[in-house]
């Protein structure tokens, strides 16, 4: 089947879903769930083909780690479902309203987008993110995932599939896009059958998708996230945000890639805190500056614009707040940016400052997740500034339409 008849049934299946009730779609979310957790030993044994095959090309292990699924993985992935069937159902909001004086009543209402394409590498996870999150928000999903991970997407699709038609609800509603690499293109060719596109993974596919798709496309962005160590921070909870968000998780993109340290507090907390990275596996590609407090790896200016999505960190001593600020202006990525302070004015300027989808002070930038925030599963984290920014939930994958109901008026 062409990628165009796959939209055309995509449509069918969105004009279906565009009225369908909460209820219904709660139920149909419930029932993917349930087939999903069924289907757990098939995805698995899915799952350890696409892993096999990706050790055996020489993928990287930060690649792999996004790539494999494990039972408390496809859990969460359950649970992700089960989460979003208890969340309010954006469709059908009103977002403001009003009467005019001559009596005509507007209102702005959250509609679906109809089809959303998203294209993404590894992380077979977001299959089921993706296809729950459209769903609820009354979008029909096209997926175009990765050949890496293409066992792991069929055999979970399959799940979504089953449950969709144990609920009476369009199949269509989530279809996987098989094929090479010729049928991405076709899918960002699609426009007036596919309504939006989100890109999910590497600076290459984004800007790839951005340059190339005829389709709107929601910008999600690389992760090449700051924590500054203010001069005024409580050097213990520096040091715990930092393992927490340098280690928990190294390959995903709100993993911290930059320390920057106030010159002020260098001597207190860069010794500990490169003994504590080290010991955690972590190898530190450090300035000149951050040299002198422990053996570093010297780092070079790609150290500072890359993603690692690995247990590698650029480390710089600056001046001060104002060489924090200068630093990411320069480097960001606009994903997510951290300041760890006591001084309730550095927090403010840095919040302020600093252009991004997400600025935390005191706390990890791990939390800028979908699921942290409350939105259940997340479709993506946007970098962008139109339409939506941060972790999309929801709300993020509806539009608007003004109803106008008047009595006879003219004007």
């Amino acid at each position: 089947m062409s990628v165009t008849e796959q939209a055309v049934r995509a449509r069918e299946a969105a004009r279906i879903l565009a009225g369908t009730p909460r209820a219904a779609k709660d139920a149909g979310l419930q029932a993917m769930a349930d087939a999903l957790a069924k289907a757990e030993t098939a995805v698995l044994d899915a799952n350890a083909l696409d892993v096999a095959r990706a050790g055996n090309n020489g993928t990287s292990a930060s690649l792999i780690d996004r790539l494999r699924l494990t039972p408390d993985r496809i859990a969460g992935m359950v649970q992700g479902l089960r989460d979003l069937a208890g969340l309010p159902d954006p469709v059908g909001d009103v977002v403001r309203g009003w009467t005019n004086a001559n009596g005509v009543q507007v209102r702005q209402v959250r509609v679906p987008f109809g089809v959303v394409g998203i294209i993404y590498e590894a992380r077979p996870n977001v299959t089921a993110d993706a296809g729950g999150i459209c769903l609820k928000s009354g979008n029909a999903a096209l997926l175009r995932g990765s050949s890496s991970a293409a066992e792991s997407n069929t055999a979970i699709v399959e799940a979504l599939r089953a449950g969709l038609a144990a609920s009476d609800l369009p199949t269509d509603a989530v279809q996987l896009i098989p094929g090479p690499r010729e049928v991405t293109a076709e899918l960002m060719a699609a426009r007036g059958l596919v309504d939006v596109l989100i890109p999910r993974g590497g600076a290459g596919l984004i800007d790839a998708v951005v340059r190339n798709s005829q389709v709107p496309v929601i910008e999600t962005g690389v992760g090449n996230c700051h924590l500054f160590v203010d001069a005024s921070a409580d050097h213990d909870t520096a040091l715990a945000i930092l393992l927490n968000a340098k280690t928990q998780r190294p390959s995903v993109c709100n993993a911290v890639e930059t320390l920057l340290v106030h010159a002020d507090s260098a001597d207190a907390f860069l010794p500990a805190a490169l003994a504590a990275l080290a010991d955690a596996g972590v190898t530190v590609h450090g300035d000149d500056r951050t040299a002198a407090y422990g053996e570093v790896v010297p780092a070079t200016e790609t150290d500072f614009t890359d993603e690692y999505l690995s247990l590698d960190i650029a480390v710089a001593v600056v001046d001060d707040l104002d060489g924090a600020l200068a630093h990411i202006r320069r480097y960001s990525t606009g994903h997510s940016e951290t300041i760890i302070t006591e001084s309730q004015r550095s927090a403010q300027r840095f919040t302020d400052e600093v252009d991004a989808a997400a600025v935390l002070v005191n706390a990890s930038s791990r939390f800028v997740d979908g699921g942290e925030f409350g939105f259940g599963a997340e479709i993506g984290i946007s970098t962008q500034k139109l339409h939506a920014r941060g972790p999309m939930g929801l709300p993020e994958m509806t539009s608007t339409k003004y109803v106008v109901v008047g009595s006879g008026q003219v004007r």
